[in-house]
């Protein structure tokens, strides 16, 4: 797998969602600038996404973007109780 990247919120913030990657699978996720050698400089269009150029780069790349819906389910205690 090359990495997997998604779009949440903050740590603990229900606000603006940004790009999170991992590596691999088992990873935490985190934010794209955590990423120095994979993320690239956000386009100063306003009001554009934060990550977003670097998930074109990525996605270019072959890495797998995964729904915020199908991460966030991820967390969810029921989900893990399998």
């Amino acid at each position: 797998m090359i990495g997997q990247m998604c779009w949440l919120a903050k740590f603990g913030g229900g606000g603006e969602l940004t790009l999170h990657l991992r590596l691999e699978q088992q990873q935490p996720w985190k934010p794209y600038t955590h990423f120095r050698g994979l993320a690239i400089p956000d386009h100063t269009i306003p009001g554009a996404s934060k990550g977003f150029a670097t998930s074109q780069k990525l996605l270019a790349a072959g890495w797998t973007l995964l729904s915020t819906a199908q991460v966030k389910a991820s967390f969810s205690p029921s989900s893990k109780a399998a």
